[in-house]
């Protein structure tokens, strides 16, 4: 910890249960950190010595007890003073994590996946690398404002669209919800949201003129009927909004509560599958652990930290900030006050005159909502209601973890007011001061550039991003940026990642090329060179670079990069090789090519079952097919270099041309790829059968602008040579005489002696004229000599 922090300690105890990293990895000088951003040091976690610098000497430790080792330390940055700090579990090697999990209400997008792919890759790097024993707890929210309305305005222009309206009825419908719409259009000021508004009334407007220009035509049919739908499609936000706010109180059935949010929690795991997202070891949804939140609301309110008004109970963060044991505020104390965030978090429906009023203070939050009418209710001390927002994530965690727990999990903005209301609350439960010892937030994510936002209908969805890319090829995007900062998801990210998977993936394949050719059993040890103990040293380099980035706040990109330069040299020396006819040793290229599997495994990029590189043909499936098809494909290879060393000896083109269709049309639609070498092997390759159609089609893509340009300049070299004779044809005493808008006179020879308006011209003009006269005196005469010849074409 940096000297001047209030939080120092000059006391150094013992470090528990920090050992199990291999000695290899670490170098004996070098302290490696692990920065993760946390709130402030818990109230009994050990601290490193004010006068330490991290940068520059190993920490003065105690001799560990029984027989652990430290190797390396993890070090987390607080974020009020930019400092590190040692990372150190509360119990040993057990590391406990709570994630906040998604609100299930609709799809997920591209920015659940930067959250749930990033804080996988480092839940994956803590458990497989460090070796942590991580418990990892993660909530589903199934009771919120969000789903409140999105459930009401589901059922109500559901029951809508079943009535079928008439079109004139549909009409006058949309005429009264476009009242309140527009009102709540001019009145936004935030600049995406309107922008957004604006595109709904401009489509609304789209689809309402040719309905009633239907109307008042008094069509009938199919026509109106296609028109109403159109106009039922495009005006479904408007018309929802409109029901909700006119029948929604009136909806009390509490199943149509919990279907939205089970259906789109379904749809949630299975797109966190897609997208190798390991599950949590524990999952709590807000609905079944309604009494837990009850109980521990009711002991806030007993440690008199809370508060109850016309059947709501409120946080009283007044009371809670002039604690002597309290702070409010930790993670973001400049957003205290900030009204715009905080009712964002007390929820759409929570937020009106009368609810506000209830509070002592602006900036007290709900523990406990009373239910109004159309919204689901449970039993309670102080009648029927449901739990604010920000108290789930405190009672789930706190029943399951206890009261401190070693990592807290979630987006960027969930900083303010979520993280610093759980803290507040939990800590008035279990009245300390280290409910959280380390938060990570996730940076945010922009879609080319631009803000990404559910509710401002710019987003991506996972299946959509899915159908565009592989799920190994987005996480392999996130990897190669900070998991902290924020991400653009766009064609020239995915391009990168594309461009990095087909770098590993060429380098794999090699390996394995150069693993199947046959050796004895002596042959596979070779003498090593230079070249080989150099490449030796590279990688041990990089393998230590590869853990100190690692330890610095896991940071995946710079290890993909010293991962890419390590494959970079590799191939150098591969190229060396084979340039000299020379092995490259089989031994040393496994070791690297088995050495950067496992890394992929860890960050979760590569499925378990590969035994070296990326799997082929899918889960499940790598092993056996590669096992099955290659010594098959080895002989089809062999023997395909026999016929065409055969076919080039007899000069049989066809066979050939044959053979080169088996290589470039036929053997691609079955995953397959040879690459022919002069002089070498034949090298087999299994590849996804989409990438090398890709290939191919990049291949013909490419061979089909060559023939064209090798067209369009045989056309323009025709064209010249077409306008080169036709000149030539021309005797030199005509040359001119067409020119009559330039010249008025000419000699008898056929050369201009007057302008047009009758000047004679200078001795200069008639100069530069008699040069290009005897120009084309020489080419007609070249002429004359090729048509006597019969050279003309």
């Amino acid at each position: 910890m940096a000297m001047g922090s209030p939080f120092c300690s000059d006391s150094w105890p013992l470090l528990p249960g920090l050992g199990g990293l291999e000695v290899a990895f670490v170098p004996r000088r070098v302290l490696n950190l692990l920065t993760l951003s946390r709130q402030r040091p818990a109230c009994t976690a050990p601290v490193v010595p004010s006068c330490w610098d991290p940068a520059l000497q190993t920490p003065p430790l105690q001799q560990p007890h029984q027989e652990q080792v430290f190797l390396a330390f993890l070090v987390i940055v607080i974020p009020s003073f930019l400092t590190k700090e040692v990372f150190i579990p509360q119990d040993g090697k057990k590391v406990t994590w709570y994630c906040c999990g998604p609100t299930v209400y609709d799809a997920s997008h591209m920015g659940h996946a930067r959250s749930y792919i990033s804080f996988d890759i480092l839940r994956r790097v803590l458990k497989d690398y460090f070796k942590f024993d991580v418990f990892y707890c993660m909530n589903i929210t199934d009771i919120d404002d969000k789903i409140i309305r999105r459930a009401r305005q589901n059922h109500l222009f559901q029951q809508y669209r079943e009535k079928r309206p008439e079109a004139a009825q549909l009409l006058e419908d949309v005429r009264a919800a476009l009242t309140p719409f527009l009102v709540k259009l001019n009145e936004t000021t935030d600049a995406d949201k309107k922008q957004m508004l604006e595109r709904i009334q401009h489509a609304v407007q789209l689809a309402t003129e040719p309905l009633e220009k239907a109307v008042q035509s008094r069509l009938t049919g199919e026509e109106v009927t296609s028109h109403v739908e159109v106009l039922l499609e495009e005006a479904k936000d408007l018309l929802s909004d409109w029901l909700d706010s006119t029948l929604g109180r009136d909806v009390t059935d509490n199943s149509i509560f919990s279907e939205l949010p089970k259906f789109w929690e379904g749809e949630f795991h299975r797109d966190m599958e897609a997208l190798n997202v390991l599950p949590p070891d524990v999952l709590t949804r807000v609905s079944e652990y309604v009494p837990e939140i009850v109980d521990f609301v009711q002991k806030i309110v007993d440690n008199g930290y809370g508060y109850v008004s016309n059947g709501s109970v409120y946080f009283d963060t007044v009371k809670f900030a002039s604690s002597e044991k309290h702070s409010y505020g930790k993670l973001v104390p400049e957003a205290v006050g900030d009204q715009k965030a905080l009712q964002e978090g007390e929820g759409d429906l929570s937020i009106s005159a009368d609810r506000l009023s209830e509070k002592r203070s602006p900036n007290d939050f709900a523990l406990w909502k009373a239910s109004k009418p159309g919204e689901p209710s449970w039993p309670c001390p102080w009648g029927k209601g449901r739990p604010g927002w920000h108290i789930e994530c405190s009672a789930m965690a706190g029943t399951l973890l206890g009261a401190s727990m070693d990592i807290h999990g979630g987006g960027f903005d969930l900083r303010f007011p979520h993280h610093d209301n759980e803290l507040a609350q939990s800590e008035a439960y279990f009245e300390n001061d280290c409910w959280v010892r380390y938060f990570l937030h996730t940076g945010h994510l922009t879609i080319a550039g631009c803000k990404m936002s559910k509710s401002l209908k710019n987003f991506i969805t996972i299946k959509d991003a899915l159908k565009k890319h592989s799920a190994r090829q987005l996480r392999l995007a996130f990897l190669m940026h900070s998991w902290k900062d924020t991400l653009d998801y766009s064609s020239n990210t995915m391009e990168s990642a594309l461009q990095y998977e087909k770098f590993l993936n060429e380098f794999f394949l090699n390996v394995k090329d150069i693993l199947r050719a046959p050796v004895d059993v002596t042959g596979q040890f070779e003498k090593w060179g230079e070249e080989e103990a150099e490449l030796n040293k590279n990688f041990y380099d990089k393998k230590t670079e590869i853990h100190k980035a690692l330890c610095d706040n896991v940071d995946t990109r710079t290890v993909m990069e010293e991962m890419r330069a390590l494959v970079s040299q590799c191939n150098l020396y591969m190229a060396a090789q084979k340039a000299v006819r020379r092995r490259p040793s089989r031994a040393l290229l496994e070791n690297i090519a088995l050495y950067l599997t496992h890394m992929l495994k860890i960050f979760g990029a590569i499925e378990e079952e590969s035994s070296l590189g990326f799997p082929v043909g899918g889960p499940g499936t790598s092993l056996s097919l590669e096992s099955t098809v290659m010594p098959y494909l080895q002989v089809l290879s062999e023997f395909r270099e026999g016929v065409r060393k055969i076919a080039r000896e007899q000069k049989v083109p066809e066979v050939l041309q044959l053979s080169d269709a088996l290589r470039d049309d036929i053997l691609p639609e079955l995953g397959v790829r040879f690459e022919d070498h002069e002089g070498l092997p034949t090298v087999v390759k299994l590849v996804d059968r989409n990438t090398l159609l890709k290939e191919r089609e990049e291949k013909r893509r490419v061979e089909e602008e060559k023939r064209k340009k090798k067209e369009e300049a045989a056309r323009r070299k025709q064209e010249q040579e077409a306008a080169k004779l036709a000149k030539m044809k021309i005797p030199p005493s005509e040359m001119f005489l067409s020119e009559t808008d330039k010249y008025s006179k000419f000699d008898e020879n056929g050369l201009p002696t007057h302008d047009m308006e009758g000047k004679e011209l200078s001795r200069g003009q008639a100069k530069k004229l008699k040069k290009l006269f005897e120009a084309q005196e020489k080419l007609h005469k070249e002429y004359l000599q090729m048509a006597q010849n019969g050279s003309l074409q």
